[in-house]
């Protein structure tokens, strides 16, 4: 798999002044110029802004620093010209999440970052993607449990061709570990970053670029570490605009005229959530867009320098198992410069059911999709399973999407997402439902063995009814069976059935056996 990065034209050029010292680089003239300045020497890559900035090993406070709007906004029309570029002065560290008890039974058998989206990809294919799209390609995905299947994507998606001959990309998972100094699994976000840290220092880069496996989004990353350099920040916050309906169940920030980020709120209502209410365009909104998205919120993801990094996670805060509600805010209360950085477009936190749900569905919508997976300059990467292309025969396909090499015989599809590998038999009906299809095709000779044993083949059987459910792969449903949750039960764990209920939402579990005539 090929993966490269356009870089967007670079801004038009404008006289440089002629700088004689140090102190003239100093001047806010410099702040006016439209891209980020570096210098490469020797084998080591630094900026002259951090040069300056540090001395001792010891973080010095700044003077204010005065940025443009547009210069913190992911607008659609910002350009970039990172010096040095991404591929060499930025890593990539995705955060693989915990247990993910809340999507369970989707992660029983897989992490988090492997649960299949979109009919033909997975989580993971979602942050790696972006990195690969803004030039990042050292990319580190750290994990800790059920980690065998997300290994086995990313080998087979990534192994190969990832950057050139100087450029040395790697798609790498780091799995918890034990070890002398550290005898603890992962306990939180930064605490699985420290416990790597001697592994990512090694690297030559400028900045970390700390990601979460488990979002829905696009986003030009570029565009986030330029604001970073320009802004001449020690942290980098990206912010999701907010409405006050969603506010309270968010991490929000406020920000000065500068869009330093000056307080946080976790989760606040009432008096607390107006007290957070914010001037958004100073972050690059529009009047009318800012007066409907008062607040921001924090997406967790973050841009910090290197040494800003390994300063705080060992030195400063080396109890901290969180970024989100102990590094970052302690950074802030330090008087280190921790920016917001707008992001205005689809996203979505994928850490429940009814989120995987609603986010897979999402893209079935007309006429434009909550996310698409076909814009051209910036796909979305997955493994390359050279399936062969699925066959409809009499089938009526309504508002879905369909994975590859799926066999769909003469039944009803509305509203739905049907992924790889999927058998539908005739009959049958799918309505708002996503089946994640099948890791494997059976073979004829399969099928004769198990119908001889009064099995049931993988996939859906003859005249099933399947509304407003998951089905996991591998999951072998018979005929007859109805899955509508005709009671509207809103809770219900029957694992030894094959099955839960969250959210009204019936989950199958991967590889369950769904008796014929069952009714759910």
């Amino acid at each position: 798999m090929a993966a490269t990065a356009v870089l967007m034209s670079a801004p038009t050029a404008t006289a440089i002044p002629n700088y004689n010292s140090a102190e003239d680089v100093t001047s806010t003239s410099f702040k006016r110029l439209s891209f980020a300045a570096s210098n490469v020497a020797g084998q080591s890559i630094a900026s002259p802004l951090q040069q300056r900035r540090r001395s001792g090993g010891e973080l010095e406070t700044r003077s204010p620093v005065i940025v443009s709007p547009k210069a913190v906004s992911d607008s659609q029309n910002s350009q970039t010209c990172l010096d040095p570029d991404a591929s060499r002065s930025v890593l990539g560290i995705i955060l693989g999440g915990g247990a993910g008890t809340r999507l369970y039974p989707l992660t029983k058998k897989r992490a988090k970052p492997a649960v299949p989206l979109g009919a033909n990809y997975r989580l993971i294919d979602i942050p790696v993607s972006n990195c690969l799209n803004s030039n990042i390609s050292k990319i580190y995905v750290l994990t800790q449990f059920n980690s065998a299947s997300l290994n086995r994507h990313l080998s087979r998606a990534y192994a190969s061709n990832m950057g050139g001959y100087k450029n040395e990309g790697f798609v790498e998972v780091l799995a918890a570990q034990q070890s002398p100094e550290n005898p603890n699994w992962f306990q939180g976000t930064a605490d699985a970053v420290r416990q790597y840290l001697w592994l990512f220092e090694e690297h030559n880069v400028l900045e970390f670029l700390i990601l979460a496996g488990d979002h829905l989004y696009r986003m030009d990353y570029e565009r986030f570490i330029q604001a970073h350099r320009e802004t001449d920040a020690d942290i980098t916050v990206a912010a999701l605009p907010m409405d006050e309906k969603r506010a309270t169940a968010f991490g929000l920030m406020k920000i000065d005229e500068e869009g330093r980020i000056i307080e946080f709120a976790e989760k606040p209502k009432g008096e607390q959530l107006k007290a957070m209410k914010v001037d958004t365009t100073i972050l690059g909104l529009d009047e009318k867009r800012a007066g409907e998205m008062p607040y921001i919120a924090s997406m967790g993801i973050y841009v910090v320098s290197k040494d800003v990094m390994l300063n705080l996670l060992r030195d400063k805060f080396p109890a901290a198992n969180d970024f989100g509600s102990e590094v970052i805010p302690g950074a802030t209360s330090m008087g280190l410069r921790v920016q917001a950085y707008l992001f205005d477009g689809y996203w979505e936190d994928i850490g429940t059911i009814e989120a995987f749900y609603n986010a897979n569905l999402g893209i079935t919508k007309k006429p434009v999709p909550d996310f698409s997976f076909y814009d051209r300059s910036a796909p979305i990467y997955t493994q390359p399973r050279y399936l062969p292309p699925s066959k409809m025969l009499d089938a009526d396909v309504t508002d879905s999407v369909i994975g590859e090499g799926c066999v769909i015989k003469n039944c009803k599809i509305h509203h739905s997402v049907v992924g790889l590998r999927s058998c539908i038999s005739e009959g049958a009906i799918i309505e708002d439902s996503l089946l994640m299809g099948a890791d494997y095709y059976e073979t004829d000779a399969d099928r004769r063995i198990l119908a001889a044993k009064g099995g049931v083949p993988i996939g859906i059987g003859k005249n099933t009814h399947i509304k407003r459910a998951i089905i996991d792969k591998n999951a072998r449903i018979g005929d007859n069976v109805k899955i509508v949750n005709s009671d509207n039960v809103q809770e219900a764990a029957r694992e030894t059935d094959g099955y839960f209920i969250k959210s009204g939402i019936v989950t199958v579990i991967k590889d369950a056996f769904i008796p014929s005539g069952t009714m759910i």
